[in-house]
């Protein structure tokens, strides 16, 4: 396995992060990781404005992620904030109707360069986000992923991880979202 190295989103790894989401067609038909901003992402916005405000986001401090870097290339990244960074959620009549506290963080998305994915890049991001929160003065953490045991699921539509990698990280299930989601929760000092 490759050693990865793990960075925050900032104005100086900003330029990292859009050749990615360039090299990718601006991830996920032009997201730009904005969809769980409260901007959110739709028919009526183009790339171009997902990319404009996701750079406004970062330059202002009000975007997290963990970048995970291959030598001097991002290959991917881990995004997570406070709720009130990441207000939009899928899911969310049933993560409404079970609901008894918000969370301090949430995870909320991961892109792996198409030539990275099945290496530990997502698992190395998840480290970094929670390196970071502890950082930034910890609390409780929440995810929503996918569990994927015992089925075959494409990587590239894992955007909140698998349960199997939260748990391996010290996440706990709280309480099932769908068929195959769920809602993870961990404290973070």
């Amino acid at each position: 396995m490759t050693d990865f190295q793990v960075k925050p989103l900032d104005e100086t790894t900003w330029p990292d992060f859009a050749r990615l989401v360039d090299g990718h067609n601006g991830v996920w038909g032009g997201c730009w990781c904005m969809a769980f901003h409260a901007e959110g992402v739709g028919r009526t916005k183009t790339p171009a404005q997902n990319r404009s405000e996701k750079e406004c986001r970062v330059r202002e401090g009000r975007a997290h992620a963990a970048l995970v870097y291959d030598g001097p290339h991002c290959v991917g990244w881990c995004q997570f904030g406070p709720t009130d960074e990441l207000p939009r959620i899928k899911h969310r009549r049933a993560y409404l109707d079970g609901l008894s506290a918000l969370p301090d963080w949430r995870i909320t998305c991961f892109f792996v360069h198409r030539g990275y994915r099945h290496r530990g890049v997502a698992s190395a991001a998840l480290d970094g986000a929670l390196q970071e929160i502890a950082r930034l003065g910890g609390g409780t953490v929440e995810s929503y992923p996918e569990d994927v045991d015992g089925r075959s699921a494409s990587a590239s539509f894992l955007h909140n991880g698998t349960v199997a990698m939260f748990e391996r990280h010290g996440f706990a299930r709280t309480r099932r979202l769908g068929k195959h989601h769920w809602v993870v929760t961990r404290v973070v000092t």
